[in-house]
């Protein structure tokens, strides 16, 4: 395995954060500055550039791929007796920026158009965060800035304000889309009650503040379950059956929580806050980065309690760690500049090494895989390939 070079390209400050389209064609690459370039993932050519927000943007993220069926709008496969989606890009291909002026900005990122805004308040937006989907209707974005929380539909129109957060928020996850391998009898869809298909596990936020986790069910926006923890969260995320939900602390340490079994775990010893966590694709590694080294727990079974986990080590402070989306690859990148590809599974887990001038920003792999995607404080923005 090889990461080789594609293409770079320079922005007017660092890179805050990065995007890809839900079909892999188009690069998102906001400024910490405020722009935001839109570059072609063949050749890294600029296909727009976006003012994003008044002194700076926080936060982008592309609306997910609709998944639809051939029955009734939800389908099912007869053969297998679940769900067969078949995914295609929202029209148009939508991208949410949330800034330090407090609003949410929609763009037609093909058209490189302003097509909506809300404005939240004067707290920076800070946090986006799509629900899955299955169906077009079923699109809405969580933003958040300070202890405000809202759903907003792709026009910008408010669908429902919550209650204040305790204090400010820190992180937003939703609960992933159910995929056909991780159906149960009790989450199959109904035929006579379609709806059924958004309830589990799809329909649930998680949203994260100092001094714990509130579950918000994103039907009916009701709290579901809210999950203490006396200290600062800094990350958060679920893995992709749903089952686990993680934070990364302040403490610093990880916690765990299994929201379906009312179960937690608890791991510490890091040598630094925890601000970055991935999940693999199968749900059972867990990478962490809390100091010189990067943790992979293994999540199988009753969890990873009491299990050591296998480090990664790099020279300087982790920066970042990515999974790959379909594949077992890990990248993770550290503040002297170096990304490395790892193998959870195999005795040498070492695959690649690069050396890049500056510290990575951002690590974000295409939905293929195939490319991987470096932020970096001077603003440049890396595409390696992986072969």
């Amino acid at each position: 395995m090889q990461l080789t070079k594609h293409w770079a390209a320079t922005l007017d400050d660092y890179v805050i954060d990065l995007a890809w389209s839900p079909d892999g064609t188009m690069l998102a690459a906001a400024s910490g500055a405020g722009p935001i370039s839109l570059f072609a993932t063949t050749d890294g050519a600029t296909q727009h550039e976006l003012p994003g927000h008044e002194n700076g943007t926080n936060a982008i993220a592309f609306a997910p791929a609709l998944q639809e069926t051939g029955y009734g709008g939800l389908g099912t496969d007869p053969g297998n007796s679940g769900l067969s989606p078949v995914s295609r890009l929202p029209s148009p291909v939508l991208l949410a920026t949330g800034g330090q002026d407090g609003a949410v900005k929609f763009w037609d990122a093909v058209a490189g158009q302003h097509t909506a805004t809300a404005k939240l308040g004067t707290a920076w937006v800070e946090h986006l965060a799509w629900r899955p989907v299955r169906t077009p209707a079923s699109g809405l974005l969580l933003a958040a800035a300070g202890k405000e929380l809202r759903a907003l539909s792709p026009d910008g129109a408010v669908v429902h304000h919550f209650k204040h957060a305790p204090k400010t928020i820190t992180a937003l996850a939703w609960q992933p889309a159910l995929r056909p391998e991780d159906r149960s009898p009790r989450t199959e869809v109904s035929s006579s009650d379609p709806s059924s298909v958004l309830r589990h596990p799809s329909s649930a936020a998680a949203v994260a503040y100092f001094g714990g986790v509130c579950l918000w069910d994103g039907v009916n926006f009701t709290a579901q379950k809210e999950f203490a923890y006396n200290n600062g969260i800094h990350a958060l995320i679920w893995s992709p059956d749903g089952r686990w939900l993680v934070s990364g602390n302040q403490d610093p340490s990880v916690h765990l929580w299994i929201p379906a079994e009312d179960a937690e775990l608890h791991m510490s010893g890091y040598e630094s806050k925890v601000k970055y966590l991935s999940f693999d694709h199968t749900s059972r590694w867990l990478a962490t980065g809390g100091g010189r080294d990067a943790c992979i727990w293994d999540c199988s079974g009753a969890g990873p309690e009491g299990r050591e986990p296998a480090m990664l080590p790099h020279d300087a402070p982790v920066c970042a760690v990515a999974f790959q989306h379909s594949h077992g690859l890990l990248a993770t990148a550290s503040q002297d500049g170096v990304v490395m590809l790892w193998s959870p599974e195999r005795k040498q887990p070492l695959r690649a090494t690069v050396k890049m001038p500056v510290a990575a920003t951002k690590l974000v792999w295409s939905p293929d895989d195939r490319h991987l995607a470096i932020g970096s404080e001077k603003g440049t923005v890396y595409v390696l390939k992986a072969d």
